[in-house]
């Protein structure tokens, strides 16, 4: 074998594609039970809401049935919606919360 034969020209281009994680969407169950104040506490404490924006929220939960509280990648989504349950569970409360793809 000579020194050519050994010699190996590698022409390809590689394309690197990167996939956002998909967002999930914290969605809020009204029910008869649970307190709006309640509410209103797990949006500004666990979900980082404003007063006012909690306020309107709780309401849209209470008047429509259910809210999208927030939008996260599945991780943060799955763990809000857990702390969620778990406070209300705490509490006596029955308050659901879904968590679902967007």
């Amino acid at each position: 074998m000579t020194g050519t034969d050994l010699d190996v020209k590698i022409d390809e281009k590689i394309k690197q594609v990167v996939k956002e994680p998909d967002n999930y969407k914290v969605i809020v169950m009204n029910d008869d039970v649970t307190p709006m104040d309640f509410v209103i506490d797990v949006l500004t404490t666990i979900f980082h809401h404003s007063i006012e924006t909690a306020k309107d929220l709780t309401l849209k939960i209470h008047k429509e049935g259910s809210c999208v509280v927030g939008i996260y990648t599945y991780e943060i989504a799955e763990q809000k919606g857990t702390e969620t349950t778990n406070s209300a569970r705490t509490r006596g409360y029955p308050l659901q919360v879904i968590v679902e793809k967007e």
